[in-house]
């Protein structure tokens, strides 16, 4: 029964040593945050400074406490907008990536359009999304893909083509078909440099929610800093901004997670060099 316990105990081990590894790692980052914060309040306490021109970090976080019902209210329509966009996003960027991959001239012929996507800007695009598909959930959707999906492609496409040549030869010549190679050579291979292409979508999609919902949108985070700034209360606005931020890093930080338990031998990679 021990022995059976093992690779759980040493996938327990791993994650406990990757967590204070990278608590270690985050321990500057915090202090600078903590450095930032701190200034912020004794500026606006020794200056004498508005609240309703500039509140202070205490009076942002009393209010988040006070409007913690509301925010949740409005952070639930942001995170399934941007859940089922993101997931949109990284559905059609892996099948795309894998038809250019299995057919160049798609790369050819696809690759400036999509780059062309990437030029328009949402201020211009977002109201007619909206106009074209009302107020609902599919404009919000559209809109973080669009915004999340460019990032991911190019990320698998270029994995696909960092394959050793040496270990594409090893597969073809054990008489691998070419849907195997893809899968036991180019996708492996490929792991590195879509989560990297995932980290920076993810840290997009909240943004790209909440931008939709500022072009048109019932209830979510957009709507309430919306509102918020039209009432003079950018204290409730940057409340909404603090539970944003925190949605994008628990965001963020899940696709490390994933990172770590779908690439393994990275983990083990990293060891051995130490």
């Amino acid at each position: 029964m021990s022995t059976s316990r093992l690779p759980s105990r040493q996938v327990v081990s791993g994650l406990h040593h990757h967590i204070r590894t990278g608590l270690s790692q985050a321990l500057p980052a915090i202090a600078a945050v903590c450095l930032l914060v701190a200034v912020w309040e004794a500026y606006v306490r020794l200056s004498g400074i508005s609240p309703t021109t500039l509140p202070s970090p205490s009076r942002v976080l009393a209010q988040t406490f006070q409007s913690r019902q509301a925010l949740f209210d409005n952070t639930l329509p942001t995170l399934r907008a941007t859940l089922a966009g993101f997931g949109c996003s990284l559905a059609a960027a892996f099948i795309l990536s894998v038809l250019i991959d299995f057919c160049q001239p798609l790369r050819r012929a696809l690759f400036p359009l999509f780059i062309i996507s990437q030029t328009l800007p949402l201020v211009a695009i977002a109201p007619l999304i909206v106009l074209w598909f009302g107020f609902g959930l599919m404009p919000k959707i559209l809109l973080v893909a669009l915004v999340t999906f460019f990032p991911m492609l190019v990320a698998l496409c270029q994995g696909y083509q960092s394959t050793e040549d040496e270990l594409q030869q090893l597969v073809s010549s054990m008489g691998a078909p070419r849907w195997k190679q893809f899968l036991l050579a180019r996708l492996p291979s490929a792991l590195p440099f879509f989560f990297a292409g995932l980290r920076i979508s993810i840290t997009y999609a909240v943004v790209g929610a909440i931008f939709a919902e500022y072009a048109g949108a019932a209830k979510g985070l957009g709507i309430y800093m919306l509102n918020a700034k039209n009432n003079f209360r950018p204290d409730l606005v940057l409340a909404a901004v603090f539970v944003s931020a925190v949605l994008t890093l628990t965001l963020f930080g899940l696709t490390v997670i994933a990172e770590h338990l779908a690439m393994p031998w990275a983990r083990r990679g990293k060891g051995s060099a130490r």
